[in-house]
């Protein structure tokens, strides 16, 4: 006879589902192939979506990723965008020290904080990224950026909206 009573949970626990597991990573990477849609812009205007995703990501949980997980998501990013292969390696790993060292620092944050912190990193992001790129000197790279970053910007707090979402999809039993 079945018992009606739920098995115990063994040390290691029920397997995770491929939602709790690949969400996050899917979400990354399909922002990040945003730029391979044909969109023609005379300046860089189209923010670093892949990377908005992965700063949302980490702000709103930041205990789903290890560390290192900058490195294979930078890379898809260089592949998807063009960008010099290694660049968003770079900025995509210092962007993850940079949180783990602010959550270490920083232990409760509102929204408010979270939206100030990712738009540093984004300014941070398009001005080394910019760098690395050679896109000219920095009078020229600040004004040729400016548009790009403010886009960001805002569109930050819907990057976490939705990024919310599917945190809550994720979890769903």
């Amino acid at each position: 006879m079945p018992s009606s009573q739920p098995k115990p949970r063994t040390a290691g626990g029920p397997p995770l589902s491929w939602r709790l597991r690949l969400t996050p990573t899917i979400s990354v990477v399909l922002a990040s192939a945003v730029t391979l849609l044909p969109f023609s812009f005379d300046a860089p205007l189209l923010p670093p979506l892949g990377l908005m995703m992965l700063l949302a990501w980490r702000l709103l949980r930041s205990d789903i990723w290890p560390l290192w997980v900058g490195l294979p998501l930078g890379l898809v990013d260089d592949l998807m965008s063009g960008q010099p292969v290694g660049s968003a390696v770079f900025l995509w790993s210092a962007v993850m020290l940079s949180l783990d060292f602010i959550d270490r620092r920083i232990v409760w944050r509102n929204f408010w904080q979270d939206w100030a912190i990712a738009t540093a990193m984004l300014a941070v992001a398009l001005l080394v990224g910019g760098t690395l790129a050679r896109a000219g000197g920095p009078i020229d790279l600040v004004r040729l950026l400016t548009p790009q970053w403010l886009l960001a910007a805002l569109l930050m707090p819907l990057a976490m909206r939705l990024v919310g979402s599917l945190d809550a999809w994720r979890r769903l039993r």
